[in-house]
């Protein structure tokens, strides 16, 4: 049953222009062009000699005349045939092809030996050759990539946990427990680094050799100091929490280390005092208005291997995940009040996620403070944290044009 759905171009007009709708349009079309264009590929211009030659093998039954065409590279092959009545060849180490023979033999000889060769440079893109033989077609794709070059980390003697794991926060208006949340961490990982990204407008220093306290504009934002935090992180793996968390004896980042390290995701999440949160993410394509976004509470299926963790598309604010991976989708700092879903939009069809219940964190208790200076950072931190109509409307407008929705459903 559908709880709420939501038609995303009226949320449009507040902060844009009646000009939007063509902008958008224009820029769906740019991303679909750098997005399926098969550019052309290969060789040095100057005439150097090609970077990379594959070899592509055929198995010919028929005697018939073959064509070979390519759109991005040149067609040759490997043995050496001289031109005789028995076979004739055209366009050799060109990207059109011709084989004429006789000799069904030959034939199957020079087809065993084709080769592809890409003709210009490019990091990834696809060429799809045509082969012909009588009235038979067939369309082969040729993949043409330069491999990235690996970025590892290393894990130090012994692979100690905090070799591999960085935690990461952010903080606004709320020393009192982001302390606390430190000193449960101490008690569990004494030697852990923790990046605690700071947008107050009043800093004050946290006292802590393992603590990198990075100091923002005031009040510039929840997104942003996550980007901030991230980017900061020198471990293969790095740890969110909220500045409000509690580490408890059943806070095993171990546990969700091991479930990282064994399957391909990128991401694993835990729950927060007893909350296992988690929701799946299902983009149904739309036509010219955009596509449509469903939600919904839960998981796709269980994660082999670990019958307490689930394949799912978003978790709670307390994951462990590959830094490099995250940063490769970012956190977008225009969201600086109050986000979370938002992060695993973006990230949908570019990360693996997880979620376990058997690894979780506490959360420290909402108390009214005594202290008169404490009570005004609170009232002050709810505005700051109050998820305004504007602000929902700002969001959804972003899902509108950023991730070119037209409506968004949730069940």
């Amino acid at each position: 049953m559908i709880t709420s759905g939501l038609i995303l171009q009226s949320t449009l007009s507040l902060h844009r222009t009646p000009g939007s709708n063509g902008l958008r349009e224009y820029t769906v079309t740019q991303y679909l062009i750098r997005a399926t264009t098969t550019p052309i590929l290969c060789t040095d211009p100057s005439g150097a000699p090609c970077i990379h030659t594959v070899s592509i093998y055929f198995l010919c039954l028929l005697l018939l005349q073959v064509t070979l065409e390519a759109s991005l590279g040149t067609i040759g092959f490997l043995v050496n045939i001289s031109g005789t009545d028995e076979v004739q060849v055209h366009g050799r180490g060109e990207k059109h092809l011709t084989i004429s023979t006789s000799n069904i033999h030959v034939l199957n000889l020079i087809l065993k030996s084709i080769t592809y060769t890409s003709m210009m440079y490019d990091i990834d893109s696809l060429d799809i050759v045509k082969f012909t033989l009588g009235e038979q077609i067939a369309q082969i794709p040729v993949l043409i990539r330069q491999p990235p070059i690996p970025r590892l980390h290393d894990p130090g003697q012994g692979r100690k946990i905090s070799d591999l794991v960085t935690i990461t926060t952010k903080t606004f208006l709320r020393y009192e427990q982001l302390r606390t949340m430190l000193k449960s961490v101490r008690q569990y990982y004494p030697d852990m680094k923790v990046i605690v990204a700071d947008d107050n407008e009043k800093p004050e220093k946290i006292d802590d050799p393992n603590v990198e306290q990075y100091i923002m504009p005031f009040a510039k934002g929840w997104f942003a100091g996550r980007n901030l935090a991230v980017s900061q992180v020198t471990t293969k793996y790095f740890l969110w929490v909220d500045d409000d968390f509690l580490f408890t004896n059943d806070t095993k980042i171990e546990k969700l280390l091991d479930v990282l390290e064994a399957t391909d995701l990128d991401l694993v999440g835990g729950n927060v005092a007893g909350n296992h949160f988690s929701f799946k993410l299902i983009l149904e394509e739309g036509g010219e208005d955009g596509d449509c976004l469903h939600w919904s509470a839960g998981g796709y299926h269980t994660i082999p291997g670990f019958p307490n963790c689930i394949l799912t598309g978003g978790v709670v604010n307390f994951f462990l995940a590959l830094t490099d991976r995250i940063l490769g989708v970012g956190f977008d700092p225009k969201l600086s009040r109050v986000a979370h879903s938002e992060f695993f939009i973006d990230a949908l069809g570019r990360l693996r996620i997880g979620s376990c219940n058997h690894v979780s964190i506490g959360h420290q208790k909402k108390e009214t403070p005594k202290d008169t200076e404490l009570m005004e950072k609170m009232k002050l931190y709810n505005r700051f944290r109050e998820n305004t109509s504007e602000q929902q409307r700002f969001k959804l407008g972003l899902l509108y044009f950023k991730n070119r929705l037209s409506c968004f459903i949730k069940r």
